[in-house]
């Protein structure tokens, strides 16, 4: 069964790259580019993952990370915050908010490939 993931980023170029590299890893990937896009995406794709990031329009990647753990349709789904904020301060708001991961950018591809494996086998 492929899995699903929803990519949520304003950033067209971090979009663009992410979606080929996710589908060429052999996921099912749809695209969202801000907070309120994301979290209508959730409710209409029902991914396995979402990659999050913090400083989009409309929503930022906190308020959507809190909606979506507020509503228990969506408990089983993994977030993975993906954001240039990177201070403890950003990585424990967004834990506290239900965050099963944070990484920042830049990252390491091969990095961000397993980091993705290990949240929905169930390793992370």
């Amino acid at each position: 069964m492929t899995r699903k993931l929803l990519i949520a980023d304003d950033e067209p170029n971090i979009l663009i790259s992410l979606e080929y590299l996710l589908k060429r890893e052999g996921y099912q990937v749809t695209v969202a580019r801000d907070g309120q896009e994301a979290l209508d995406a959730v409710g209409r794709e029902c991914p396995d993952l979402l990659l999050l990031d913090v400083m989009m329009p409309r929503k930022n990647g906190f308020e959507v990370c809190q909606a979506l753990r507020a509503d228990e349709r969506f408990a089983a789904l993994k977030i993975l915050m993906l954001t240039a904020k990177g201070r403890d301060t950003d990585v424990a708001k967004g834990q506290a908010l239900g965050a099963d991961a944070y990484m920042t950018k830049p990252f390491a591809t091969r990095e961000l490939v397993q980091k993705i494996a290990d949240l929905l086998e169930g390793k992370a």
